[in-house]
């Protein structure tokens, strides 16, 4: 059994979007005498929820793990390893980074760069990243988009290597969705069969919730509000051994000159995505790909992610169910 971490640790601070799943909790506590653990608290700038089967707490554990997560990470924490690659200092990256790296490597080629985490000029260009917006000058989106490519950056002997010093990282459509499987990898280590990890809005779940059914997860229909206080149901699905991600452009926008401006950005033409697409829901093994492909469908729009979703399945490589929400 993994040891107890006694360290002390600094709060989070790491901007994501926010949650836009909704746990269907039970009222029972425990099942066969063996009681559920709520481990629940802020990090990235949202909240995590985690419902587990276990004799004892593994808060410190979890919040541990999320910690080191966090110090690999976090662009807004100018220590961590995603932000020193930002600003070219020489710096080795950890697994953390590695995994989050090459998965979304993979899915940038399978969407022919519709999911791209070099995105992070754009991001900022447009008041989503570490700045508020400027005013728009497409001569300035286009200079910006001569940076902006997933093959312009590359991972060599543990260092990453830049096609131009002025690449940047974003890794806002992802990480959130590995964090779910880090932990679920934690849950593991402890041979628990039952949990449910929710991080701002992504989760994966494995086994029963204490009434011994699958864990029931609602999506929200996607209406605009951004202080995400206004949620009304559109479905609840049933999860078993799955993970699943939302993508919406619901939730984090801004209105400008009586226009809507939402978070995802299209990295072809640098502008924010205008998609038939409302809300994608992919649900799949691994968080990680879940939250990436959720992204990309919401660039991709309904008929290019249909087409894509019908290859990727038929591939073999992986599996994804998915729900849409589309006008």
């Amino acid at each position: 059994m993994p040891n107890r971490s006694q360290k002390k640790h600094k709060k989070l601070t790491f901007k994501y979007l926010t949650p836009i799943f909704i746990l269907i909790t039970c009222q029972c506590g425990c099942i066969n005498n063996v009681s559920y653990r709520l481990s629940q608290g802020e990090i990235f700038h949202t909240d995590y929820h985690i419902k587990y089967e276990y004799n004892e707490s593994l808060a410190d554990e979890i919040f541990s793990t999320l910690n080191d997560f966090n110090s690999s990470l976090n662009p807004f924490d100018s220590t961590s390893i995603i932000s020193m690659v930002n600003q070219n200092k020489d710096v080795s990256i950890d697994s953390f980074f590695s995994h989050v790296f090459n998965k979304a490597k993979d899915v940038s080629i399978e969407t022919n760069g519709a999911f791209d985490i070099t995105c992070a000029p754009l991001v900022n260009f447009w008041g989503f990243g570490f700045r508020k917006p400027d005013s728009i000058h497409t001569e300035l989106i286009d200079s910006l988009k001569e940076f902006v490519g997933y093959n312009k950056i590359h991972l060599k002997n543990g260092k990453v290597k830049k096609d131009d010093p002025r690449v940047q990282l974003n890794c806002s459509a992802i990480a959130k969705g590995y964090a779910c499987d880090v932990i679920a990898e934690l849950l593991d280590s402890y041979t628990i069969k039952n949990y449910m990890i929710e991080i701002g809005g992504e989760i994966r779940a494995k086994g029963k919730n204490p009434n011994g059914d699958c864990w029931k997860i609602e999506i929200s229909q996607p209406i605009d509000d951004k202080t995400g206080l206004v949620s009304q149901q559109q479905t609840i699905i049933n999860l078993c051994d799955k993970s699943i991600a939302t993508s919406g452009n619901y939730r984090n926008f801004y209105i400008k000159d009586g226009k809507k401006y939402a978070h995802t950005i299209d990295p072809h033409s640098g502008y924010p995505v205008q998609s038939d697409i409302l809300s994608a829901s992919i649900i799949t093994q691994n968080c990680m790909t879940a939250d990436a492909y959720a992204t990309a469908f919401m660039t991709l729009g309904l008929k290019k992610s249909c087409k894509l979703i019908e290859a990727i399945n038929s591939s073999g490589h992986e599996k994804l169910d998915y729900y849409f929400i589309y006008s």
